[in-house]
């Protein structure tokens, strides 16, 4: 008998301590979890390339009356998590779906390639924000096991991205721990792209309270050039404003190395 789920997240942003004093020394991939799930729906037509980052107007998102949801059925979808079916207000997060997509595979057989793009993520400020973030939640987890058949890495996408949108310690950690164990065990690798100083600071704190395996899985990637050089990018959707943030990041170094190369001039010239 699978253990019953609970998908109700907090909307107050946690800070780390309180984080992870709720469950303590946490071994993720150890936890106990349901097994191994089947999905009769498709993902293609949910899991649109990145282009843009739209911004929804302040007041647009609403919870929707049971005789809203049967007028339009469709903007409710099942998905399987555990042993249980959860719905999941389509229309709500109709404009953050682009956050997880499919990259292609990587290696001989199904590999699977999952990008999370945290641009795409809502703004604390927008309204409704734990309903749409308990929506999106499950979106993220039902997705995810609809695109995994065997071995997957993750690459997580953190360029151009503000500190209202990161998503808290909380809810990340109640995404891998919802996660299916064999998922969990399937993950190979988790590439951070762009990792900011606050990632790495996260991470660093946390290190003592995860598993050592999963501690290894974790990689830094500073440029696209560089994953390029990990994982095949013909199918990795890279939204235009990570694009334009690296190209800024650039012509801010090149600047710096100028600027150092016409004081040396400089000084060689004085002497």
């Amino acid at each position: 008998m699978a253990p019953d789920i609970s998908l109700t997240l907090d909307r107050s942003e946690e800070s780390v301590l309180s984080d992870l004093d709720e469950s303590g020394d946490i071994d993720l991939d150890d936890l106990d979890t349901p097994s191994e799930n089947s999905n009769e729906f498709e993902w293609e037509d949910d899991l649109p390339k990145p282009k843009t980052t739209d911004v929804i107007r302040k007041g647009s998102l609403t919870e929707y009356t049971a005789a809203e949801e049967k007028d339009d059925g469709r903007r409710w979808r099942m998905f399987r998590i555990g042993e249980q079916d959860h719905r999941v207000d389509m229309k709500a997060i109709e404009p953050y779906k682009k956050v997880i997509s499919h990259g292609g595979y990587y290696g001989d057989g199904l590999n699977a390639i999952v990008v999370f793009a945290v641009c795409f993520m809502p703004e604390s400020s927008q309204p409704n924000y734990r309903y749409l973030m308990d929506n999106l939640f499950k979106y993220v987890i039902g997705t995810l096991e609809l695109l995994v058949a065997e071995n997957y890495m993750i690459v997580y996408l953190n360029g151009a991205t503000t500190r209202r949108k990161m998503p808290s310690l909380g809810w990340l950690r109640k995404c891998y721990q919802q996660i299916d164990r064999r998922l969990r065990k399937n993950l190979k690798s988790l590439i951070i792209v762009h990792p900011s100083w606050f990632i790495r600071t996260l991470l660093a704190i946390t290190k003592p309270f995860i598993s050592s395996k999963f501690s290894q899985k974790i990689r830094y990637v500073f440029t696209l050039a560089e994953l390029a050089e990990l994982i095949p990018m013909e199918y990795v959707g890279i939204p235009e404003c990570i694009k334009q943030y690296e190209e800024e990041k650039f012509r801010k170094k090149q600047k710096r190395v100028d600027q150092e190369l016409n004081g040396k001039q400089e000084q060689k010239s004085e002497q």
